[in-house]
């Protein structure tokens, strides 16, 4: 007798909808609903994939027994309280980023996963790019020697967005600079300390509360001497979109292109005289997957590629199949995702309080305590 497929409702469908062709593809997971409030563009989505059932409101999903799984794709107001009525509801938990955009939010989220031993992952894509799996594997082997400084950025025009991102604060959506820093050293964040520079104009200021145009953060990586440097911008900085990944060490150091689809480059020390910088191409890591979902790393395979998390997403770095392999793994392993909740909410709770440490001119701010104390079954 087959073993039984996990059974996932997909809940919205803009960004939301490039995940169904891989859990459909994936050998242990099922589509088996979805959810949009727009009646007529869930039927042709959900008519081109095959999907039966079709909810228009998330308690229906949360009513239904047949679905084991929850991955939310709704607007970031949304993703917390939908993640506490699903797991509430007995369904674990993908939740695109960031899990909150407050703290005690985040502990809520963390305290109900504790609570009913239920498995939560915010899905972080950089943690699953091409690139920052390349340099884990580097580091990994020791071929970057000790690991000095760690720096990264995400400059970003959301113009033309959706409306409910000029009430954005640039910091309270930096998870995907945040991960790559601590995920690559398996490390926390302690504490913070973070400058707000520049000015946005007059109409995001007041939508948004944030008056800053650029937030620049140092963080405190726990029990390690290292730190590492982010900074975040959403409005009125002439930068072409960059989500870059910096690291710095011993042997070698990788630097992510300056321009976007030019090589990225990788510092040798000291062979045998002087540094070698050589511009370098990262490989695709597609042969980690099953087959069938190993084709969904390339961009020919993703169901709407003109979708704006993709032209100024840079693609994601094939991190959707990833992602998917990894939750669904960790529900029919019984363990911890990566990142679970607890380092989820570490990530996401250094760009909240770096915005409040920028308020108060760069004053260090320390991570909730409960963001601190992980779970020692956690994997990476």
């Amino acid at each position: 007798m087959s073993k039984r497929k996990t059974t996932i409702a997909m809940v919205g469908l803009g960004f939301g909808a490039e995940f169904i062709p891989i859990y459909q593809a994936h050998p242990d997971a099922e589509i088996v609903a979805v959810c949009r409030r727009n009646e007529v563009e869930m039927n042709k989505l959900a008519d081109q994939f095959g999907i039966a059932k079709r909810y228009r409101e998330f308690e229906e999903v949360l009513s239904d027994p047949e679905i084991d799984c929850v991955h939310i794709n709704s607007p970031i107001g949304d993703h917390a309280w939908m993640s506490l009525k699903a797991l509430d509801a007995g369904k674990h938990v993908m939740c695109t980023v960031p899990m909150a955009t407050t703290i005690e939010e985040c502990r809520q989220i963390v305290e109900k996963v504790h609570e009913t031993g239920l498995k939560y992952m915010m899905a972080e894509t950089v943690v699953y790019s091409r690139e920052y799996l390349f340099i884990k594997q580097m580091h990994d082997r020791g071929e970057l020697g000790e690991i000095q400084h760690l720096a990264a950025s995400h400059p970003q025009d959301m113009d033309g967005w959706p409306e409910y991102w000029e009430r954005m604060i640039p910091m309270h959506y930096a998870t995907h600079v945040v991960s790559p820093c601590l995920g690559l050293v398996d490390g926390l964040a302690e504490y913070v300390s973070c400058f707000g520079s520049g000015k946005v104009r007059d109409d995001i200021a007041e939508k948004s509360g944030n008056t800053f145009a650029v937030e620049s953060c140092h963080i405190k990586i726990q029990d390690t001497e290292l730190t590492a440097h982010i900074w975040r911008a959403l409005f009125d900085v002439a930068r072409q979109y960059r989500e870059s990944f910096d690291v710095y060490g011993t042997k070698k150091s990788f630097e992510w292109t300056l321009i976007e689809n030019e090589p990225h480059v990788l510092h040798t020390a000291k062979k045998p005289e002087h540094e070698i910088a050589e511009k370098i191409e990262v490989p695709d890591f597609a042969q980690l997957l099953p087959e069938p979902i190993q084709r969904f790393t390339l961009p020919q395979e993703i169901h709407d590629v003109d979708h704006l998390s993709f032209v100024q997403g840079g693609g994601h770095g094939g991190s959707h199949p990833h992602l998917v392999h990894e939750f669904v793994r960790a529900v029919n392993g019984d363990r911890q995702p990566y990142p679970d909740a607890v380092t989820s909410a570490n990530w996401t709770c250094v760009g909240i309080c770096a915005h409040e440490s920028a308020r108060r001119g760069g004053e260090i701010v320390p991570l909730p305590e409960f963001s601190l104390q992980r779970s020692p079954v956690a994997t990476t």
